[in-house]
């Protein structure tokens, strides 16, 4: 039997606990059907990393592995793959229903999978399947906001928490769509962070939000992509969204939301969850492999850049400890990398 490194979990525990994550070596996979196994160069962390290993009662009989963006070579394809070869660099998300993957080789459907961009090298390409494909489709899907400048002409967007890993993508992808883009930051690097990825203003999330942009010359905002503390926030967006608006979200809310305030506003209230396709296994999968490649063509002609803000050194329990602390302390900016399994 084939064995990998990898790093995973047997018991859901606090991230302060060794135990929490632990360096495992298990089976190594093979590619069947439309998988594609890649040998993994590198690995960002998500909240998502965060929420499925948060406490809990349950115990894994087997190593769970986490992990859901990466970059690496394709090592071997399934007898059904059309779209890779073995050699062939790739990025992707992966699917919340499988392992993830933060191990030495990773079983993928292809048909989520992106072509790595030419321009990054793998740490920086790895900040960005994941966030990427939140921010498009909640933006061009969800929100059905036009990939052309020409239909945006005097419509803005307020993201709420612009300053992680998808809010630094969006930003760039609703500027290059033509809209006016409001990111809410509370920290002076935060500020500064929102305005290098291209945001026209920022405002602040810890502070009443209609109030600041109708200073700013808002009555109210047509569009609002809420990426956390949704909850908290509720009131206040349903006070600054316009008549007839749009509000997209990607937050977990621990209680029920009150839709009767979005009522007389006629608003659409949608979620993006960017494993819907792959868990569902929906007609539509395969948009998630083009909409990579688009990324990537992105990244090549320069109009989209990484938003890798640190490298924490090599794949294992003892560094991911650290991004989940990282992430944890809700001060992260932009995405954190874990790179290579060392010897």
């Amino acid at each position: 039997m084939d064995t990998m490194k990898a790093v995973g979990l047997t018991r859901y525990l606090p991230i302060e606990d060794p135990e929490s994550l632990v360096d495992v070596v298990i089976e190594k996979p093979r590619a069947t059907g439309r998988d594609i196994l890649v040998k993994v160069k590198a690995i960002s962390v998500n909240p998502v990393d965060t929420k499925v290993r948060a406490p809990k009662d349950k115990v894994e009989e087997n190593p769970k592995i986490l992990g859901w963006d990466v970059a690496g070579v394709v090592e071997e394809v399934g007898p059904d793959c059309s779209l890779f070869r073995p050699g062939d660099e790739v990025f992707y998300a992966g699917s919340i229903a499988r392992q993830g993957g933060n191990s030495e080789y990773h079983l993928v459907d292809e048909r989520i999978v992106g072509r790595k961009p030419a321009s990054l090298n793998f740490a920086e390409a790895a900040a960005l399947p994941l966030t990427s494909i939140t921010a498009w489709e909640a933006l061009f899907t969800r929100m059905s906001l036009s990939r052309n400048p020409g239909d945006n002409e005097g419509k803005s967007l307020l993201i709420i928490g612009a300053a992680g890993g998808v809010g630094s993508i969006a930003i760039q992808l609703a500027k290059q769509a033509g809209l006016t883009v409001i990111g809410t930051a509370s920290r002076p690097e935060t500020v500064d962070w929102v305005k290098s990825m291209g945001a026209d203003y920022t405002i602040n999330h810890h502070e009443p939000l209609l109030p600041q942009l109708q200073q700013m010359g808002y009555e109210t905002i047509p569009y609002i992509f809420c990426l956390n503390a949704l909850e908290k926030h509720w009131e206040g967006i349903s006070e600054a969204i316009s008549p007839q608006g749009v509000l997209c979200a990607i937050d977990d809310p621990t209680s029920p939301l009150d839709l009767t305030l979005l009522k007389q506003k006629s608003v659409t209230f949608v979620w993006e969850f960017m494993f819907t396709r792959a868990l569902f296994e929906t007609d539509d999968m395969i948009e998630q492999h083009r909409l990579l490649n688009q990324i990537a063509d992105a990244v090549d002609q320069h109009k989209l850049k990484t938003t890798l803000t640190d490298i924490l050194g090599s794949i294992s329990a003892e560094n991911l400890r650290q991004a989940h602390k990282l992430l944890e302390s809700n001060k992260a900016i932009g995405k954190v990398v874990l790179e290579g399994f060392g010897s």
